[in-house]
């Protein structure tokens, strides 16, 4: 065992034995690898039964399988990133029960991968409709094509290979930073080869308010959890607490039991967040390939179509009246796309969103219900839709726009319905997405936990500095999903324990900090650079 702090006897008194380092060598046993494989067949079994029953839900008939083919392959790459983004980034939540002797390693982490299972369960939605708006909407009405299924190779695999290499050199990166870069990657290279500039490729307005969640959280993480000990030191005046811990002792049970309680709020939080990074891409691959059962949200009760009637009738009467005067001639799509892509105002922007949400109206009432879309409808129907939304999206933010605030309320009316209607996420991809990552936190946690329990510090964590920084993590986790951010857990929370030993005096090795920083600075440039290479190459391959 290695021994972190020395501590001497005092007056005769019997010598606090030195705090030890938890044994993180002890492997499952035969039954938890049979039952681990079990699930992840079950799991396996579960998605291909699911696809099965949506698609012959539709009454399509199956004439290849080459579809099925890619997206078995699209899926396995996109659940891959969340087992990997598992033991990545959830090593982080269970390293200070682990090296508070709150839980054996391996209880510790089977606890933590339930509650990621739980988190990505009970998750909103609203994290992965967020990542998705980042990237070139013509590729997202195109998911299908060769261009489209290029862009989710490339940011996938991109994502997976930073990920590992961070891992592997046990360096706590982001995978919510990488899978970032890589969307901006894909939507860079993408503008490029279509001739424009790389700038328009992406949606920067979204780009910067998630480059601000990303680049705030380590600074709250760090910032809060400092604050938060000395708060602690002020009003709890048990020095239980603040110290480290006794041998392989395991802490008073009240300890214990808010370490565990932190550790459980982190994993919650992280399967709630990150979690929805992979349903949404899982998405994009579903209406890619299997359009007719996946581009339209066929379960919305009829109560709801009738709503999408009132609510258009609305929003195309406040956007003819911007456009009076004006009148286009063919297919409005091109104008409205190109609004989005450029985020400019003319002339034509107008009049050809009218056009296109009068079509959209004439569509859902044409068929009454989003079930009754014939197969070959389904696409065209859903790409309207969401073409509709992006851009009264943009105009509800455009300062040309000039929009009245009650104006703003019945375009937001609008287009929540169009979302009802195209941003939904299917029971059994959420269970597929929450067994990845819950699998994940139970394989490869190990490099991780040793960097934030031994080398951030330069002594041992205390119980304080552990629920200090798990406190502020699930917190910042948790706000961050609220309002759609996806936020990263590895920066919060190893930000978080530099900053509670900071506060203690405990000291921090420069080393570690040093690569944390680089890995930072480094993960959004590099993920940049691999996912755009990597799309230049698939684009051309497929």
């Amino acid at each position: 065992m290695t021994d972190f702090a020395l501590n001497s006897s005092v007056g005769g008194e019997r010598p606090i034995q030195p705090a030890s380092r938890p044994n993180l060598d002890k492997g499952f046993n035969p039954l938890t690898m049979i039952i681990f494989f079990g699930i992840l067949a079950a799991g396996l079994l579960f998605v291909a039964y699911s696809i099965y029953v949506d698609v012959d839900a539709t009454g399509t008939r199956v004439t290849t399988f080459l579809p099925y083919i890619l997206l078995f392959v699209a899926l396995l790459i996109a659940l891959g990133f969340e087992f990997v983004n598992g033991f990545h980034d959830t090593a982080n939540a269970v390293a200070t029960v682990i090296y508070t002797h709150s839980l054996p390693a391996e209880v510790a982490v089977m606890w933590s991968g339930f509650f990621n299972f739980l988190g990505v369960l009970l998750s909103s939605g609203a994290v992965a409709f967020g990542i998705i708006s980042l990237l070139p909407v013509e590729l997202i009405l195109q998911v299908g094509s060769g261009a489209g299924f290029a862009m989710v190779f490339a940011l996938l695999i991109a994502a997976i290979l930073w990920n590992l290499g961070t891992w592997y050199f046990g360096l706590p990166a982001s995978s919510s930073h990488t899978l970032i870069g890589s969307i901006i990657g894909v939507g860079i290279a993408n503008a490029l080869m279509r001739g424009r500039d790389g700038t328009s490729g992406v949606d920067w307005s979204k780009a910067t308010e998630i480059g601000y969640a990303l680049l705030l959280s380590p600074l709250v993480g760090f910032i809060c959890a400092a604050v938060l000990l000395l708060v602690l030191k002020t009003i709890v005046r048990n020095p239980a607490l603040y110290a480290a811990p006794e041998g392989n002792k395991a802490p008073p049970l009240w300890i214990r039991g808010l370490l565990i309680l932190t550790c459980t709020g982190v994993s919650f939080a992280h399967g709630s967040n990150d979690g929805q990074k992979g349903m949404g891409l899982i998405m994009l691959i579903l209406i890619g390939t299997v359009p007719t059962a996946y581009a339209l949200n066929r379960t919305l009760p009829e109560s709801q179509v009738a709503q999408f009637a009132r609510t258009s009738e609305a929003a195309a009467k406040v956007i003819a009246a911007k456009g009076a005067g004006h009148s286009i001639i063919g297919d409005p799509r091109p104008a409205v796309t190109q609004y989005i892509a450029m985020h400019h105002i003319n002339e034509g922007t107008y009049p050809s969103l009218a056009v296109l949400v009068k079509d959209v109206g004439e569509q859902v009432q044409r068929y009454g219900s989003l079930t009754k879309v014939p197969a070959e409808a389904v696409g065209n129907t859903r790409n309207d839709m969401y073409l509709t939304s992006e851009a009264i999206r943009f105009l509800m933010k455009d300062k040309e726009s000039d929009l009245s605030k009650e104006e703003i309320a019945t375009l937001n009316a609008y287009k929540a319905s169009l979302d009802s209607a195209t941003k939904f996420i299917p029971t059994w991809v959420k269970i597929a997405v929450a067994i990845a990552l819950g699998l994940g936190t139970m394989i490869g946690w190990k490099r991780i936990v040793i960097t934030v329990g031994e080398k951030i510090g330069k002594t041992h964590l205390t119980y304080a500095q552990g629920a200090s920084a798990e406190l502020v993590a699930a917190g910042t986790i948790f706000a961050a999903d609220t309002f759609g951010l996806p936020v990263s857990t590895t920066h919060v929370l190893s930000s978080g324990v530099a900053g509670a030993m900071a506060a203690n005096g405990s000291g921090l090795q420069v080393a570690t900090i040093r690569n944390m920083l680089m890995a930072w600075v480094l993960t959004l440039p590099a993920a940049i650079m691999l996912s755009a290479s990597l799309y230049v190459l698939f684009a051309n391959v497929f």
